[in-house]
Order: structure tokens, then sequence, then C-alpha cells
């Protein structure tokens, strides 16, 4: 699977033309969104680093096979001024509200902390504006014993009842139930 970046955009009036169908990637800070994303097309084609809130645009890129993920700004712990992350949120607002071709979110939990705050709140503003998305939870190669694993999935079913795909950039685990959930929307109007 390749994928090409198409643009970071800054403000609604970068976003390319509305054409194939889209896959948003939302979480917070540091919780593998980019590392998600390559994992996905089996490539290094985002941007990773290790400080939070270094994904500060929302990236866009062609999949191949009619397909666009978007990659938007992490929430929570960047070290970056209250004006900036007030600004991100607008525009991660303005793209999950307007755009049309949004088929799928995709919000990427960190399966060592659970549900926090702002997540609730992301996964609750998705279902009242009816946008389908599904929950990854990333990092479980790092719950190293069964007891690790089972206190993750117990506070990951808190409060929600959907599914809930256990994945692992580093493993490759869970990379095919998100394909398979992806290749759903492509027969969607």
């Amino acid at each position: 699977m390749s994928a090409q970046f198409i643009i970071s955009a800054a403000r609604v009036e970068q976003f390319p033309p509305e054409a194939e169908p889209e896959v948003a990637f939302l979480g917070r800070s540091n919780v593998g969104k980019s590392r998600l994303l390559n994992a996905l097309v089996g490539a290094d084609e985002a941007f990773i680093s290790y400080p939070p809130g270094c994904t500060q645009l929302i990236n866009f890129y062609q999949v191949e096979g009619g397909l666009r993920f978007v990659d938007l700004p992490g929430y929570g712990f960047a070290k970056v001024p209250h004006e900036i992350t007030k600004a991100w949120k607008a525009l991660i607002e303005q793209y999950l509200f307007t755009r049309r071709p949004l088929k799928l979110a995709v919000l990427i939990l960190d399966a060592r902390r659970g549900w926090m705050d702002k997540d609730v709140e992301l996964r609750e503003w998705l279902e009242y504006h009816q946008r389908p998305y599904i929950v990854a939870a990333t990092k479980t190669d790092k719950l190293k014993t069964q007891k690790e694993r089972h206190h993750s999935l117990s506070a990951l079913r808190q409060g929600y009842t959907g599914e809930l795909l256990e994945c692992s950039a580093i493993t490759g685990r869970g990379v095919r139930e998100i394909w398979q959930a992806i290749s759903k929307i492509k027969t969607q109007p």
C-alpha cells in the first residue's frame, strides 16, 4: 500500500478539493496517530516525533485505492501556547463538521491510559454530529502482562460499548482490522 503526502493545512481554504473518501485520525498528543498511519500504509510517510504536539497542521495523504488519510493535530499535552491549541481545536472542528468526504474517524487512545476527559468529549461530539468513528487502542505491545492487558481493556470498556480495536504500530497488531473497517466506507454513498 502506498501513500503520498498532499498538503499540510493551517486553514480551511488550504484543504485539498473534496474528492475521494477521507479517513481522519484523531487523538491526544503522543498517542501514536502518525505511527499508526505509517503502519497502515506500510511506510514512513507521516512525520513521527516524540515530543507531543508536533503534528500542528492537518496533514492530507493520498492513499492507494482512492482514499485519503487525514492526520489531525493531537490534543491534550502539547507544550504550545493556549491560543495555538484553541486555533487547532477550531480548525479540527471545522474539518470534522464541514468536510463532506469524511467517511470515518479513527479515534485513537493509548491502551495504557484509557479514556481521558478530552477523549470522551471528542467521542460525544462525533456521536452528536453523527460522524461515524471507530476506536483504536494503540501501544498494546507495551502491555507486558496479562494483568496489564486485562486492566487496560476494562478501563477502555468503561462507558463505551462500541467496537474496540487493539493495535500496535510496532507489531502490526490490529492493522488488518482497521483496514477492514476502512474498506466498508468505500461502499457507502
